[in-house]
């Protein structure tokens, strides 16, 4: 399965909110998230809108965040943040969760997985 089609197997737009609505509401209440919580403003709700946004494009749906905000440069907006392999690890474990919590079908979440792995390990910019 390709990444781009992701968007229209995981059921659209209703689904993908409920994943970063997940995702988010998790970060939030779980202690062990406590380290990629503490890296968001207080409030969620523009954290939620650039995620649902982001992922919408960048899982083949509409490119609401390029229509917005412009090409994602991830890493150059991620640096202000100090994300290392615990961070990192952190953001999977969560996102890991939400697919699985909102009943993301089992060969779709393995291939998102990968796709968040790779992401993920990405926006690292501290050392091992």
């Amino acid at each position: 399965m390709h990444l781009s089609e992701s968007y229209k197997l995981m059921g659209g737009e209703i689904v993908l909110r409920r994943l970063v609505d997940c995702f988010y509401d998790l970060m939030d209440e779980d202690p062990d998230y406590f380290g990629i919580r503490k890296l968001h403003p207080e409030e969620l709700n523009s954290s939620r809108d650039k995620l649902f946004m982001f992922l919408s494009g960048w899982t083949g749906g509409p490119s609401l965040y390029v229509e917005k905000y412009g090409e994602p440069r991830l890493r150059s907006r991620h640096l202000p943040f100090s994300i290392g392999i615990a961070e990192r690890d952190q953001w999977i474990s969560c996102m890991n969760r939400a697919m699985e919590d909102i009943g993301l079908e089992m060969q779709l979440r393995k291939s998102l997985t990968l796709a968040f792995e790779q992401t993920a390990d990405f926006m690292r910019n501290q050392p091992e």
